[in-house]
């Protein structure tokens, strides 16, 4: 029996994560789920699954865990310290789903116990990659894309050369603003932003793809998990989501990877990789479907593509401070204190506000290092908003 966890089983990965542990009765074992402040459903799956703790990242909220797990058997705890020890308990395989930022260091620590670790903490690889993929083959530990566009590229290269790929091409929906005028975006709510038009997620994932962010920090992590050159990865836009990814390789074929837009695809690849086996996902009828688009993404609506060129190109510690001023953009957006078209020039200019006196050409080679520099790069988008930006 496996032994599994969960980091983020609140969230739409992790519930999607859950269903497909429970599709396999009897298969694991499961060690840790952890979640913020949705307490209730924190406590439900950990009473479902049996788990060995259940924790939640605000302390505030543990009275009211301990509560809802009282007579379980499933211990409860709380804070930054309660997730690395969670961590660092014995796992085979850990699904890191916490978004953002707060995701690294767990991730971290359960590479240390040589887990298989599926990564749908985009952030990991943005921030730390190279940090990340050293310290998983100094540990013997695997690492397994979960956005449906790595997982995709992943599968396609199953059986194949790297050497022989000219380029991947990862597909991105457009999000709800992909036929909006500029004007409108720069008008548009966060009600607006969070409705997408094809994938059911959190609301902070989804407004980065209606800003593109999302697309831009997969664009970092294509780079970092599969070594590639960022000038041979393209983004392509593709309003159905259902053609995940595209490989290009030396003889001039093209290799996709389709499914539903339906993440548990991804999840359940990572689950039970190196074998298949079956999902709950819907069939394609591509006749019924009828037709597939693609569009080149618009550089002057969505600069966050151009801004994730520029921190590939810059390297060091770049990629931590764009991933950092990016959730500042974020959550000032969400609570009203700059418009959505003012998330990426924010990010911009923070930035360009680090220099290397600051260590951003430093190389990210400890994980105190990425975390000082994500720090840093908050504190600098701070001043930027302080001192008046976009008013």
């Amino acid at each position: 029996m496996r032994r599994v966890s969960v980091f983020g089983a609140t969230g739409s990965i992790g519930v999607n994560t859950l269903d497909m542990l429970a599709r396999q009765p009897g298969e694991f074992e499961v060690v840790a789920l952890t979640g913020g402040r949705n307490v209730a459903l924190l406590a439900e799956q950990a009473r479902a699954l049996g788990a060995e703790i259940a924790v939640t990242a605000h302390e505030s909220c543990l009275p009211q865990l301990r509560a809802a797990l009282a007579g379980s058997g499933v211990a409860a705890a709380a804070g930054p310290a309660a997730l690395i020890e969670a961590a660092q308990r014995p796992a085979d395989w850990v699904m890191s789903a916490i978004v953002g930022a707060a995701g690294l260091a767990p991730g971290f620590r359960a590479l240390e116990q040589g887990a298989t670790l599926a990564l749908a903490n985009k952030e990991s690889l943005v921030a730390a990659g190279p940090l990340l993929m050293a310290e998983a083959a100094r540990h013997g530990a695997t690492i397994l894309p979960v956005d449906s566009e790595h997982s995709a590229v992943f599968q396609t290269l199953i059986g194949e050369d790297i050497a022989a790929v000219e380029r991947i091409i990862i597909t991105a929906s457009g999000g709800p603003f992909r036929d909006w005028p500029a004007e409108r975006i720069a008008a548009a709510t966060v009600a607006e932003a969070v409705a997408h038009p094809n994938w059911a997620m959190g609301a902070r994932i989804s407004i980065d793809s209606a800003s593109l962010f999302n697309k831009a920090l997969e664009l970092i992590e294509t780079r970092e998990f599969f070594g590639i050159d960022p000038a041979r990865i393209e983004v392509l836009v593709h309003p159905q989501s259902i053609l995940h990814a595209l490989v290009g390789f030396n003889d001039g074929a093209l290799m996709a990877h389709l499914g539903a837009a339906d993440m548990r695809h991804a999840i359940g690849f990572a689950l039970n990789w190196p074998a298949r086996r079956p999902a709950p996902v819907e069939r394609l009828d591509l006749a019924a479907l009828g037709r597939l688009d693609f569009a080149a993404p618009d550089p002057e609506r969505f600069p966050a593509l151009r801004l994730a060129r520029e921190v590939m190109a810059a390297g060091g510690l770049a990629g931590a401070a764009f991933n950092a001023a990016k959730e500042t953009a974020l959550d000032a957006f969400i609570d009203g204190r700059i418009s959505f078209a003012e998330m990426a020039p924010l990010v911009e200019a923070t930035l360009a506000r680090l220099s290397a006196a600051d260590g951003i050409a430093a190389a990210p080679d400890t994980l105190d290092a990425v975390l000082a520099m994500d720090h840093l790069a908050r504190v600098r988008a701070g001043e930027l908003m302080s001192g008046g930006f976009g008013q």
